[in-house]
């Protein structure tokens, strides 16, 4: 029995809140200079049984209304049922249950205890330890972080990986609260635990999220969670598997391989840069001042700015300032109460309200009065404002993000527009480009677009003919991509057969003067045939930066990779 327990170096904990004077007897018997033992009893027990003939043990002892497994490498419950409670999850010990003794003297009993304890020690405990130690082997060498917390967001397993991709170690995490650990939440605003009065509910489907390591570098995850459940099917917690997306991230990006961004859809190099922006300001709480043309995806970006970072599971609260009337924004964007004005019969809350805790996006921020400019510098201010006829101060936690058509700067210039408000409103500047400076993506867009209109009318193999594309190519689009859509729309409507040829456009974008197309047509790519001196000379013009070299030759980087494969010449 003493050979083996030398080489475990072990903490055993005996639970019992029938039998506490065989609990710690079990603890006295097996206590050794390389096993401690903790019992756990009933309030009020644990200055009653020690001292009794045999069990000289003076240990550590805890209630059992505050019973932690965590730390133990084994939890022994003697007469009791409780361990059904203890799913075998990896951070948790194995969990064994013990029959009462039904001994009746007290020394069959210290007898009956001990020989219990000999058994363990030698048939059942090092075997035990173990099987729970190989088992986390398996996860320490998996590649991906595994993370894993009860139903109190305590966390009860944290492998090699995920100290490695986290830069959190073990002992800083290990039984301690996560939101408590990590700074902002780790599951980027997909967490399910934070309010204890509403059943869990899990992300169906694995998501991205940012964080900021323990180093202070910005990480892109991906990140799948999964419930815990015991036999009975109860969730006792979660198991979250993430990986390291941030080098695959940042070389799609300089290669402008990213297409879709959260519902955003480009792959220029423009809309690479308000994708990192984005993903930079997901987390953050500053004021977000989006300029474009009409119909170039504002909205969509405010989105994506709300739904990627701590705030997406509030609401998302748009208002376009420029629709509506001055009296009336005021009523929607702070509220009223009953009898403010004629139709008040009743309190209302207003978007700002509503958004508590989320983000309220100002659409046309550029076209609000100046007495109503005034208004919402306060609440920009300190986050308080009155409903319209009420006395109440309320008090939100609101992000703000706003977008204009309008050059703001002209607009302050010309008295149309406060200073102050520009500076608190475009704490971050973002500037979407019109679709007329990333023609490029005008492909992109028109598949999806017919993708989207196939889903929704029932239709199958609807597309652009090359020479269509050509002459949208060309146009110049004034109404940017909402006018794409309407054209795409115009198009499936038209448009019977499987193909939409030129006469099936809009008169507006088919009557394009042929010297205003782009200087590479769509036709002519794909009938672009590569050569050695071709290849040669547009690497030589770029540096040998075989990204620019394919844009210059009009192929893909695929396309060029494949012939300097096949003709290696071209580099000697």
């Amino acid at each position: 029995m003493g050979k083996n327990n030398k080489k475990i170096g072990c903490r055993v904990i005996f639970i019992s809140e029938k039998f506490p004077e065989q609990a710690i007897a079990a603890a006295s018997s097996m206590a050794s200079e390389t096993i401690e033992t903790v019992v756990a009893v009933p309030e009020g027990k644990q200055k009653k049984v020690p001292g009794k003939k045999g069990l000289n043990w003076s240990g550590k002892m805890i209630t059992t209304e505050h019973i932690d497994l965590f730390g133990f490498d084994l939890a022994v419950f003697i007469g009791e049922a409780e361990g059904a409670q203890f799913p075998p999850l990896p951070g948790l010990p194995p969990v064994l249950r013990w029959e009462g003794s039904k001994s009746v003297s007290h020394e069959a009993m210290i007898r009956e205890i001990r020989e219990r304890i000999g058994s363990l020690h030698d048939v059942y405990l090092e075997t035990l330890i173990g099987a729970r130690r190989n088992s986390e082997l398996v996860l320490d060498n998996l590649q991906e972080g595994i993370i894993a917390h009860d139903n109190d967001r305590r966390i009860f397993f944290f492998n090699k990986a995920a100290e490695r991709i986290t830069g959190y170690s073990r002992h800083e995490v290990l039984g301690r609260d996560c939101h408590q650990v990590f700074p902002g939440s780790f599951c980027g605003g997909n967490c399910s635990f934070c309010n204890a009065d509403r059943p869990p509910v899990l992300p169906a489907t694995p998501y991205h999220l940012q964080f900021t390591s323990g180093s202070g570098e910005l990480r892109h995850l991906e990140m799948s969670v999964t419930p815990v459940t015991d036999r009975l099917g109860a969730v006792q917690g979660v198991v979250a598997s993430f990986r390291d997306r941030s080098r695959e991230m940042a070389m799609a990006s300089r290669l402008g391989e990213i297409e879709r961004f959260s519902g955003i859809i480009g792959r220029d190099s423009r809309m690479q840069e308000v994708y990192q922006t984005i993903r930079e300001l997901a987390d953050s709480t500053v004021p977000v001042l989006i300029n474009g043309e009409s119909g170039t995806g504002k909205e969509l970006v405010a989105a994506a700015i709300h739904n990627e970072g701590s705030r997406g599971r509030k609401l998302f609260v748009p208002i376009n300032c420029g629709a509506l009337p001055e009296n009336l924004l005021e009523s929607e964007l702070f509220g009223h109460v009953r009898g403010a004005f004629t139709g008040a019969i009743r309190d209302k809350k207003g978007r700002f309200e509503l958004a508590d805790g989320g983000t309220i996006f100002l659409d046309e921020i550029g076209d609000i009065s100046l007495a109503m400019q005034v208004k919402l510098l306060r609440v920009l201010q300190d986050g308080t404002f009155h409903r319209v006829g009420g006395e109440e101060l309320v008090k939100v936690d609101v992000r703000v993000v706003s977008a204009t058509h309008k050059e703001l700067r002209k607009e302050i210039a010309e008295g149309r527009f406060r200073e102050d408000l520009f500076y608190r409103l475009c704490v971050v500047p973002v500037s979407l480009p019109p679709l007329r400076e990333r023609r490029a993506d005008i492909p992109l867009l028109a598949s999806h677009f017919i993708e989207q209109g196939n889903r929704e009318e029932g239709r199958e193999h609807f597309s652009l003919a090359p020479e269509t594309l050509d002459l949208m190519l060309g146009y110049d689009w004034p109404g940017n991509v909402r006018e794409l859509q309407n054209v795409i729309r115009f198009l499936m409507v038209r448009c019977r057969d499987t193909v939409a040829r030129p006469h099936h456009l809009p008169e507006n974008v088919r009557n394009i003067v042929a010297g205003t197309l782009p200087a590479i047509r769509l036709t002519e790519k794909r009938r672009t045939r590569l050569s050695v001196d071709r290849v040669r000379t547009a690497l030589q013009e770029t540096g040998n930066n075989r990204l620019q070299a394919a844009k210059i030759l009009g192929v893909g980087r695929a396309t060029l990779y494949r012939f300097l494969d096949a003709h290696p010449e071209v580099v000697r």
